[in-house]
């Protein structure tokens, strides 16, 4: 069992910033994988960014540039500097934890932190 607890969402002005964190608990594996989703209003959850448990990050084209996902693996968190942030980033961001066991990938969820950015 992995535990995940997020933080740092708020309400926000239009290219301002937020700092979001997830820490992980549990049953921790050596290969794994952390990101952040995100889920506005009407629309499927959608990646935001992931970095693997060796350091190799992905990003959604929309935040490339402005959002920034980090690690700490000794502290089992990972991070997401969201800079000059828009409206249209309103969304509930979810952590994920996905982690390989034997030969099978499974994945773990947060229960989402609210971001919302005013225009």
């Amino acid at each position: 069992q992995v535990q995940l607890v997020e933080s740092g969402g708020g309400l926000v002005q239009a290219g301002g910033s937020l700092r979001l964190s997830c820490a992980a608990s549990g049953t921790i594996f050596s290969i794994n994988v952390m990101g952040w989703y995100r889920q506005a209003p009407g629309k499927q959850r959608e990646l935001v960014a992931t970095v693997t448990s060796g350091g190799d990050t992905n990003y959604a084209d929309s935040v490339k540039g402005r959002f920034t996902i980090s690690r700490d693996n000794a502290k089992n968190t990972v991070y997401l500097q969201m800079n000059s942030l828009k409206p249209d980033d309103t969304a509930v961001y979810y952590c994920a934890y996905t982690y390989l066991a034997g030969v099978r990938w499974s994945d773990y969820w947060g229960q989402g932190t609210q971001v919302t950015v005013s225009s």
